[in-house]
């Protein structure tokens, strides 16, 4: 079992391509649970059980249900009803939406962590539901929960491989044709799990080091 330095540079460029998809893939879904995940947080808290409940219905449906099933479903079922997304769209949704039901729990539990009289402090004053909000209670409990969001974007990335299975042209999928062109597997695949840890690895450091900032 030899490496092959020829094999890895003509690789090389192809790693790049399919790093840029990787990347878009994970920072398209991650505004996607960013976005979906407050709204399930924010509906959590609704006063009308007639929106908790489903919200709460349709959270635990797609937290408990595998990501690669999720994926699966979009792809190969949604045609059949006439929704057709492109690969990469299709990914971006799938993980935007796992991910979300993860993002709402981190969103709830900051929400639930700004105290009770800053409450207290915007009914006083008289601030509208709205304006409580977006200019009080948000601030401060999305301040609380950048690192635990920072993590799952980590989480997200090393799960962006799995869009490799509907045809997205990602890294993995770069190193799968490299694979089957030279018959030479070490060299793509090595270098893949090398991208991934020197991406990975560093993120989790500052999701860390932010972690500690803020917890002071």
């Amino acid at each position: 079992m030899n490496w092959d330095w020829g094999v890895a540079k003509d690789f090389l460029p192809e790693l790049g391509r399919g790093l840029l998809i990787t990347l878009e893939a994970t920072a398209l879904g991650s505004v996607l649970a960013f976005a979906l995940g407050l709204v399930w947080a924010m509906a959590f808290r609704s006063p009308t059980r007639f929106v908790r409940w489903p919200v709460a219905a349709v959270v635990e449906f797609i937290r408990n249900t595998p990501l690669l099933v999720q994926l699966f479903f979009f792809y190969y079922v949604l045609p059949t009803w006439d929704i057709k997304f492109s690969a990469l769209t299709t990914g971006v949704i799938a993980l935007g939406l796992h991910y979300s039901t993860y993002t709402a729990e981190v969103y709830r539990a900051g929400i639930d962590g700004v105290p009770r009289g800053q409450w207290e402090a915007a009914t006083a004053l008289s601030l509208s539901r709205r304006r409580t909000w977006t200019a009080v209670i948000l601030p401060q409990a999305i301040r609380r929960v950048v690192p635990a969001l920072g993590n799952y974007v980590i989480a997200m990335l090393k799960d962006s491989p799995m869009l490799a299975l509907i045809g997205v042209v990602d890294m993995l999928q770069k190193a799968r044709a490299e694979g089957a062109s030279s018959f030479q597997y070490i060299e793509p695949y090595t270098m893949v799990g090398i991208a991934f840890i020197l991406i990975a690895y560093p993120a989790s450091l500052l999701m860390r080091a932010l972690e500690r900032r803020l917890g002071h």
